[in-house]
């Protein structure tokens, strides 16, 4: 059991930091560290087990990541492969093609260095490995966390629905993306109705692009009150540009409203764990929820959102990164 011991202080450091508030990253650290520990655990007890249970458990913790590495990237390169051709070639929609190849990179240098006898060389590969395990270990990290939250529901009433503006078409029309934020706000607004609870205030929030005829928000209402949303029941926060800015400027017309407020913020579930984070960043008193998005569009959506959290962390990031080279180099220069 004292094998275990560490695995039990990560889970409840992940426990504590959840009950706390289920909006931050680092609880999707701790969740990782959760796995990994108890992974590593598991395998020093095999020897203590019987054969019938010993062999699948090895399998599980050492050949399903070998073979899931290979799986990933294939799936990552023929989705890469269809966002290209449905959505364009655009450096955004390129991200899950990069992370493919980038796998299978890996996986040739790690062969190729392998032939040579050149310490440098080696050297070289090791930092560069160690430190793609590092930022695959956060990404794992994020994705099952950022898994976790999803399935996070609304309990009770509230006050607001906030949805989340994106990018219109033909700068005045509500895309299929944005469309579905606006169908699970109003899905919140009508159970509550439903149940007997006073009507939410939705809140669309969103400010005019260069390129948009009109300000997000504004598209936002229409749509919903062509979908029988009375009017009286919108309110529109048409500033915002950025995500902190809907979170910003979203909170000060609740709080003006009522200071002790409750509310959901609606978007994308490819977006709604760092939407969270930025929720809390900027006070904002509830839960972000996600709504669906096209399958084919998630991966890339999903890794632009880790690129986002890891480069809002990254003086810890980069420092971390800093010193895996400094130590890489100096076992290099000693060996």
């Amino acid at each position: 059991m004292v094998a275990f011991a560490l695995a039990a202080v990560f889970f409840l450091a992940f426990a504590v930091s959840a009950r706390e508030d289920r909006r931050r990253f680092r609880n999707a650290v701790l969740f990782g560290l959760t796995f990994i520990s108890f992974s590593l655990a598991l395998l020093l007890q095999l020897d203590r087990l019987p054969g019938w249970m010993a062999y699948p458990i090895a399998l599980t913790v050492l050949a399903v990541p070998t073979l899931g590495i290979l799986a990933l990237g294939v799936f990552l390169t023929t989705n890469g492969v269809t966002m290209i051709r449905r959505e364009g070639s655009r450096p955004a929609n390129l991200l899950s093609l990069l992370a493919g190849l980038g796998i299978f990179g890996m996986i040739i240098l790690l062969l190729v260095v392998r032939r040579t006898d050149s310490h440098v060389l080696e050297g070289i590969v090791g930092t560069l490995t160690v430190i793609v395990a590092y930022v695959s270990f956060l990404f794992l990290c994020f994705l099952g966390y950022a898994f976790l939250y999803g399935r996070i529901e609304v309990r009770g009433d509230v006050d607001h629905v906030v949805m989340l503006g994106a990018g219109l078409v033909c700068g005045d029309r509500v895309p299929p993306l944005l469309a579905s934020r606006l169908r699970k706000g109003q899905e919140i607004y009508e159970a509550q109705l439903a149940r007997g609870g006073r009507p939410p205030v939705l809140l669309p929030s969103g400010g005019k692009g260069s390129d948009e005829k009109v300000a997000e928000a504004r598209a936002m209402a229409d749509w919903l009150i062509a979908r029988g949303v009375p009017a009286e029941h919108i309110t529109l926060e048409d500033r915002s540009t950025t995500t902190e800015e809907n979170m910003r400027f979203s909170r000060e017309i609740m709080t003006a409203h009522d200071p002790d407020y409750r509310c959901v913020v609606v978007t994308n579930n490819f977006h709604a764990f760092r939407s969270a984070m930025l929720a809390r960043k900027a006070g904002v008193n509830g839960q972000v929820l996600g709504s669906p998005t096209a399958k084919y569009y998630w991966p890339s959506a999903t890794i632009r959102e880790f690129v986002a959290v890891f480069w809002e962390h990254r003086t810890v990031n980069l420092g971390i990164c800093g010193l895996l080279v400094a130590l890489g180099a100096a076992a290099t220069l000693t060996s």
